[in-house]
């Protein structure tokens, strides 16, 4: 009889656990220089030199003016929530193309973010806060 009640439970849906709306809260890249602009790997989502482009090489270089060798490698810190030691955000403008444009009002630069965006988030965040780091 137990069974049969647990059965029921289950099938009816009542035993489930809610569905998180976000995995991370922070999430961790470390961007490196190839072929002349700013990449990144992360195997987990799928991504092998990932390129910046459209603007956001230039806000990167500025981000990184104070950190020896970032060439080589750095570690990017960003997040849709604002975390402790953020330095910069990027405030979304507009889609275009399958990817989405932002400005970051530190550097007064804008860049676009490519449809990879979309494996760290569902939709493209309003702002995303971030700081960079020595490896």
């Amino acid at each position: 009889m137990l069974f049969v009640a647990l059965l029921i439970v289950t099938l009816s849906g009542c035993g489930k656990k809610p569905v998180a709306t976000t995995s991370n809260s922070i999430f961790l890249i470390a961007p490196y220089r190839h072929a002349g602009t700013w990449v990144f790997d992360d195997a987990s989502r799928g991504l092998y030199r990932e390129p910046f482009v459209a603007g956001i090489p230039g806000i990167i270089d500025k981000l990184v003016k104070n950190i020896p060798d970032a060439d080589k490698g750095f570690r990017l810190l960003f997040s849709a929530q604002p975390f402790p030691g953020h330095t910069h955000t990027l405030v979304w403008k507009y889609e275009e193309g399958g990817g989405n444009w932002y400005e970051c009002p530190q550097s007064q630069m804008e860049g676009w973010l490519c449809p990879a965006l979309f494996r760290y988030f569902r939709e493209a965040p309003k702002v995303i806060y971030f700081k960079a780091e020595k490896k």
